[in-house]
């Protein structure tokens, strides 16, 4: 896929305000520790993520995103009603329906002439959403489009703690690291057509994506039960060591393509900012991208796995911080379980 029209206009994020260090998540986890004979400190060495970010107890996830769309808007100094589609793509939801992308437009203002709805595709969906956004951009259907997510990891951390604690074995503690990485946090971010007075800035230049369904029972979060009300209980496992694994191939496979669709060399990327999983992840990532550690910019040390939030929040940062300069070549390098891969070539 490649693109002429489409731009990134703006980003927005809230972060959650309770902080929760993996020292916590360790104190609490003791008893297992001991029973497995575990020193303090291995859920640090094998994540690298000091501390994560939770909301407050009954917080909504419509909430955050819509403070993350209302800052993406000011930023871009432009109003709900410019907006030709808004898209929610959080992993997280309001309810089965009416789609949380309803609740979130509301919140913002926006009604009309506008297409409202959810996107859902594990830690992709924002990738999904711009992606969807600017084939409408391209096709001359809308002008601008918003992609919001919200996510939050704090039910999920208790029930595989409690679970842990309950168990203590070392399958319970491998299938919850990944959840154990899991953060909070909410991000915004709006794509135009350029024709709003911006310069010509952040040009998405090509996307391309590779699947790999048959590895989908790798990474699964859902509710299982017997259809008891009672007996439904949600769960969180992870084959952290299989999706390392076919990850990092389908990685490699896309990061390819996409420089082949983009028109690029190794040599010709700027910077990259991918989805922020934990310290094994980016090892691998580096090594085989061929990308050395000055070229990436990490987020999850001190915010956690935040899933579709992850990427888009990191790369605002990486602007903030000025690791993204005008000129450069950005790839944005998404991966989610199924195992899905969508990754963007960007002219920042």
């Amino acid at each position: 896929m490649r693109y002429t029209r489409a731009h990134i206009r703006s980003f927005g994020y809230e972060l959650a305000p309770v902080v929760v260090t993996t020292a916590e998540l360790e104190e609490r986890l003791a008893p297992a520790y001991d029973a497995l004979c575990i020193p303090r400190g291995q859920l640090l060495a094998w994540t690298g993520i000091e501390e994560r970010r939770w909301w407050p107890p009954g917080e909504t996830v419509a909430k955050g995103a819509i403070a993350a769309a209302k800052k993406a808007l000011e930023n871009a100094r432009m109003c709900a009603q410019d907006l030709g589609a808004l898209i929610y793509a959080g992993v997280c939801r309001e309810a089965f329906e009416p789609a949380t992308a309803c609740d979130v437009a509301a919140g913002v203002g926006v009604e009309g002439d506008v297409a409202v709805y959810d996107v859902a595709n594990a830690c992709l969906g924002v990738v999904n959403g711009i992606v969807d956004i600017a084939n409408r951009i391209e096709l001359g259907q809308i002008r601008a489009g918003l992609v919001v997510a919200c996510e939050t990891a704090r039910r999920i951390n208790e029930i595989s703690i409690q679970k842990i604690l309950a168990d203590p074995t070392m399958a319970n503690l491998r299938a919850s690291i990944t959840t154990l990485t899991g953060a909070a946090g909410a991000a915004a971010v709006l794509v135009t057509d350029g024709s709003f007075g911006e310069s010509n800035r952040r040009r998405v230049v090509g996307a391309v994506q590779r699947a790999a369904p048959e590895f989908h029972k790798l990474c699964r979060w859902g509710v299982r039960g017997n259809g008891s009300p009672t007996e439904i209980e949600e769960y969180a496992e992870t084959d952290s060591i299989g999706v390392l694994e076919y990850g990092s191939k389908l990685g490699f496979e896309t990061w390819q393509a996409l420089l082949r669709e983009c028109g690029w060399r190794v040599g010709d990327v700027d910077r990259f900012v991918a989805h922020q999983i934990g310290r094994a992840h980016r090892e691998s990532m580096l090594s085989g991208l061929g990308m050395g550690p000055d070229q990436d910019y990490v987020t999850y040390p001190y915010l956690g796995n935040m899933g579709t939030v992850a990427l888009p929040m990191t790369a605002a940062l990486a602007e903030e911080h000025g690791a993204l300069q005008p000129g450069h070549n950005v790839g944005f390098l998404g991966i989610g379980s199924g195992l899905n891969c969508l990754m963007l070539g960007v002219r920042w």
